[in-house]
């Protein structure tokens, strides 16, 4: 049976790896507006706090490793009082080499390997909404060690360099949020899968996107009476089983006529419509443009 979380990660495309060094001393701040790609960083030695906006701060220590799926405005900084300096995150990812916070000289307070990259999937919005806004996980030894070679491959050019990358990153992923705290993620996909009695259905959707299913098919795989089944999947999922199915559906067949190889009636059939033109009157509905003309925008 497929994997629902593997599957999003996958059809998410992450790519475009920029990492570099930060570290900090003495008295330091430093505010980054909201940038909207997500981010990750993994704390090497020492300890700092981080502010995200709409979350509580938490203080990062070694072996440390925080992701944002989609990183709104934060803060970074020592422990002591200060009013941090202005930073724009896309400016400062055009910079190459380390950077270094407050006292320039001695030994660092706080050294960490941060970094960003892109998802290349039409439906990221959709995707990222689904994880947590935060993720954070403490003495992540695996995920320090896959974000050290992130940066190794990142800073080489070697031959299969971009492949090697996007599996890599790909890897980080899924390593750090199967690795969160199910219990406090965001409803979502985490959550859902979190129930093993919703997992069940979700990977039955994942698994027979084609399927016509109904509600009362998914609730009897989640052993849950209808309106049981409805309720919860809306708390934990934070969408109705039929939406999650559909917007899954939808991202399949963006997916599908990304590649040109399949023709409409084909990719219907893949994501669970028995004609094309019922196929065409939802994707149309969805997306806004026709299947037809979304294929042709992809050339």
């Amino acid at each position: 049976m497929n994997d629902p979380l593997s599957e999003v990660i996958a059809l998410l495309r992450p790519r475009s790896v920029l990492s570099k060094g930060i570290s900090g001393a003495g008295r330091w701040g430093v505010r980054y507006s909201d940038f909207g790609q997500p981010s990750f960083c993994a704390v090497l030695e020492g300890s700092c706090r981080l502010a995200v906006d709409g979350e509580p701060a938490i203080d990062l220590a070694a072996g440390d490793f925080v992701l944002l799926p989609a990183t709104p405005g934060f803060t970074l900084s020592g422990f002591d009082p200060v009013t941090p300096e202005y930073y724009d995150p896309n400016a400062m990812a055009a910079q190459s080499g380390d950077v270094r916070h407050g006292v320039q000289a001695g030994a660092p307070d706080v050294r960490l390997l941060g970094g960003y990259f892109m998802f290349d999937s039409p439906d990221a919005a959709l995707m990222v909404s689904l994880l947590p806004a935060l993720v954070h996980v403490r003495g992540a030894q695996r995920l320090s060690a896959l974000v050290g070679m992130v940066g190794e491959e990142a800073g080489a050019q070697l031959a299969g360099r971009e492949l090697v990358l996007t599996r890599l990153v790909e890897v980080l992923l899924i390593e750090a949020l199967r690795s969160t705290s199910e219990t406090g993620a965001s409803p979502g996909l985490l959550r859902g899968l979190a129930d093993s009695r919703l997992a069940a259905a979700m990977r039955h959707m994942h698994d027979a996107p084609s399927r016509p299913w109904t509600v009362a098919e998914l609730a009897k795989s989640a052993a849950l009476s209808r309106s049981a089944f409805c309720a919860r999947f809306l708390r934990e999922v934070g969408l109705a089983p039929m939406a999650y199915l559909l917007s899954w559906r939808m991202a399949l067949a963006k997916d599908l006529l990304r590649g040109q190889e399949l023709g409409i009636e084909e990719v219907a059939g893949r994501v669970g419509y028995s004609s094309a033109s019922t196929f065409s009157t939802a994707f149309c509905r969805h997306v806004g443009q026709p299947p037809r003309s979304y294929a042709r925008a992809m050339l």
